[in-house]
């Protein structure tokens, strides 16, 4: 082994990302992407496994930076345009697009989204290159959901006598069969989308949600969700370059800036977050770091014990905290996501334990301010400071913590609906209709043909779930 090597990927994150490996003379030698960055890094220390040339590579490095994204398909894109722009001596040239498939909107009257590979037409809008076929899948089922753009063929659409099933599901306007007096407008706005001008679309969706929610039609409003959160992944595809996990970056000289402002030494600190959706699937989560970095063993899963707190983020705050210190390691400071009321409560939680708050301000990248343990307001900790860098990190990595624990507590939860009412649809025929149409106000809106379009349901299980949201005798 290594340990030279080994040093130098020391702190590397288990997160999604690209890293760059220099030489003595600060030549940039190597861009690689990962998955998981740490993993992939220490793969490089035992050098007998590399391939020729990686092995000729790796014995002149001497630093290694890298740059987490939100995603693996954002590394893929990352990789690919800092190959082509910085041209790396030991990568292997991508000299152009057709590797990688793109989205296309067709100049026709009704203007279709395709994918491809290959050259570029001027009978088309091309968008991408885009990292693998199922980013460009999702791309495309985001812009049908919002847009409802037609996918099909032009000799497929002429030869249509009635809308296809893709109608019946809401991703499609059916130009077909059906006039149309919006169609272009929807082009327009997926043409925004696919540019990254999106802010207007998620608006009118947001308030959309927040109608459902009014109504207590929280299963749309959870569908509403979701296509905001599709659509924010979709239109941007910016990199959070958090230099708190560059490999140059002082971790523990930034816990001793922390030990200085709260004037206490510091071995684990706790930053707690919450997540909910206008009360469902109450969670929160609580994650742990010291001196040497994030310390995964002191990460904590909670779900909503007293549900007369569900949807207050104060009072869940205080359950979750409570639980933490009782049962959980012993922490020398709490860092809490949230403003005064979330302080306080903290602090009133626990009393014994210097509580530490990171409040957003107008901006949520760049605005931070903090809530010292005496309540004191901090608006003076240098943004480009080491110390800054690191709450907000760590409050970032809360964050990320609780929200993925949020989506598994909620996709578990999508099997238990209205569904359950009708005799004879167990968990298979539920996991059936949830994957094709995507949520129950689809299947309750389905017509009796899309019903019996499920794989595995069957005609006598199609008509009763029809019969059971529609009010004639089927």
């Amino acid at each position: 082994m290594n340990i030279q090597f080994s040093d130098l990927i020391e702190n590397s994150p288990n997160a999604p990302g690209i890293y760059k490996m220099y030489g003595a003379d600060g030549t940039l030698l190597y861009v690689g992407k990962a998955k998981n960055l740490s993993n992939r890094l220490k793969q490089y220390v035992d050098i007998s496994k590399l391939e020729p040339h990686k092995q000729v590579m790796r014995t002149l490095v001497t630093r290694v930076e890298w740059d987490i994204t939100p995603t693996e398909s954002d590394a893929l894109i990352l990789e690919q345009n800092l190959i082509k722009s910085l041209k790396p001596k030991y990568n292997i040239m991508l000299t152009d697009g057709k590797m990688y498939p793109m989205i296309a909107l067709t100049q026709s009257e009704y203007p279709r989204l395709l994918k491809f590979r290959g050259k570029i037409s001027q009978r088309r809008d091309v968008y991408g290159p885009y990292p693998s076929v199922t980013a460009l899948n999702d791309t495309i089922k985001t812009i049908q959901k919002v847009c409802r753009l037609r996918t099909c063929t032009d000799t497929f659409m002429r030869n249509r006598t009635r809308p296809c099933l893709l109608y019946q599901i809401g991703r499609c306007s059916a130009p077909c069969t059906i006039p149309q007096t919006h169609y272009m407008e929807n082009v327009a706005l997926a043409r925004r989308i696919l540019t990254g001008d999106s802010e207007p679309i998620i608006a009118d969706l947001t308030a959309e949600m927040k109608k459902f929610a009014a109504t207590m039609d929280f299963e749309s409003a959870a569908a509403m969700r979701d296509k905001i959160a599709a659509l924010t992944q979709t239109s941007t595809r910016g990199i959070r370059r958090n230099r708190a996990h560059s490999a140059n970056f002082d971790w523990s000289g930034a816990v001793s800036d922390l030990e200085k402002l709260i004037g206490q030494k510091i071995n684990c600190v706790g930053v707690f977050d919450n997540s909910h959706l206008f009360g469902r699937s109450p969670v929160g989560a609580m994650i742990t770091f010291g001196h040497d970095g994030f310390i995964k063993s002191g990460y904590r899963h909670f779900k909503l014990r007293d549900g007369a707190r569900a949807g207050n983020d104060i009072a869940m705050m205080a359950e979750f905290v409570q639980r933490a210190t009782e049962r959980g390691p012993k922490l020398d400071l709490i860092i809490v996501d949230g403003g005064p009321a979330q302080w306080n409560i903290a602090h009133k939680t626990a009393p014994s334990i210097p509580i530490l708050g990171v409040t957003k301000g107008v901006v949520r990248d760049g605005d931070e301010h903090f809530i010292l343990p005496d309540g004191s307001v901090n608006r003076d900790i240098p943004k480009d400071s080491r110390l800054f860098l690191l709450l907000r990190a760590v409050r970032d990595e809360a964050h990320r913590f609780v929200i993925t624990f949020h989506r598994t507590v909620r996709a578990k939860q999508m099997t238990s609906s209205v569904l359950d009412e009708i005799d004879g649809i167990g968990p298979t025929r539920k996991r059936a209709l949830l994957n094709h149409f995507g949520s129950v106000r689809a299947v309750a809106d389905a017509s009796l043909d899309a019903l019996c379009h499920v794989p595995g349901l069957g005609d006598t299980a199609a008509k009763k779930i029809y019969a059971h949201f529609h009010t004639e005798v089927v």
